[in-house]
């Protein structure tokens, strides 16, 4: 039911998961992506790590393993990529600006986890995401849940990046969005290079962020120290 059919040989695969290039703004999904329910992915998917852990070598009749493979399964489906499905998408409540706030919004230091399309290792950062209305706002808690949403699937940081924004531009009715993630990568981190510091800036800047003072303002607050005690 499930073939795996690709044009492109080791070599390209392979340059492509060590460069983390990134194919599609969109995620990539076949068509019967939700012809099973969750609880079929997860039977599953629990049968698939089983098979895993089996030919690593792992020994399933201990008591600390006999339950990893469903508790994956359910993590997978349930949490980690909970965003690849529809019907967990955020509804984003908006209300007429009445205040007549004309300035940017900035909700920035969201809190992003993801998982890196390539190799299925975490990727861990902060969302900084601003606006500037054009007679609606957003909730705050919803920009969050934006970026949790987009966040919760295999994902590489700069389709991440367009996502939120692009979701934003759609609730909001504006190209006034912008959206700058810093996150560490643990398939850089953990292993290839193993490059413990390092961590990936991503931007995506619409309608008036494109302009060099809007994004001065934007970069700048982002500079602010916002630690509260």
């Amino acid at each position: 039911m499930f073939e795996l059919q690709t044009n492109m040989n080791d070599e390209t695969i392979n340059e492509i998961g060590e460069n983390h290039i990134g194919t599609s703004a969109k995620t990539p999904l076949r068509a019967d992506a939700f012809e099973l329910s969750d609880q079929e992915k997860i039977e599953k998917i629990q049968e698939s790590v089983k098979d895993i852990l089996l030919t690593l070598g792992m020994d399933l009749t201990d008591d600390s393993l006999q339950g990893t493979p469903k508790r994956v399964a359910k993590a997978f489906v349930n949490e980690l990529f909970m965003g690849l499905n529809p019907k967990n998408k955020p509804k984003p409540s908006t209300f007429e600006n009445n205040y007549n706030y004309g300035e940017m919004l900035v909700e920035k230091n969201i809190v992003v986890y993801s998982t890196c399309e390539h190799h299925l290792l975490p990727i861990i950062g902060r969302a900084h995401v601003a606006y500037i209305s054009n007679g609606r706002v957003i909730g705050l808690s919803k920009m969050n849940r934006i970026v949790e949403y987009f966040a919760k699937r295999p994902q590489v940081q700069e389709r991440l990046t367009m996502q939120v924004v692009q979701a934003m531009q759609e609730a909001l009715g504006t190209q006034d969005v912008a959206c700058v993630i810093d996150a560490k990568h643990l398939c850089v981190n953990s292993r290839g290079i193993k490059d413990i510091e390092s961590s990936t800036i991503t931007a995506e800047f619409g309608g008036k962020f494109k302009e060099k003072d809007t994004k001065r303002e934007f970069l700048d607050y982002l500079k602010f120290d916002t630690k509260f005690e």
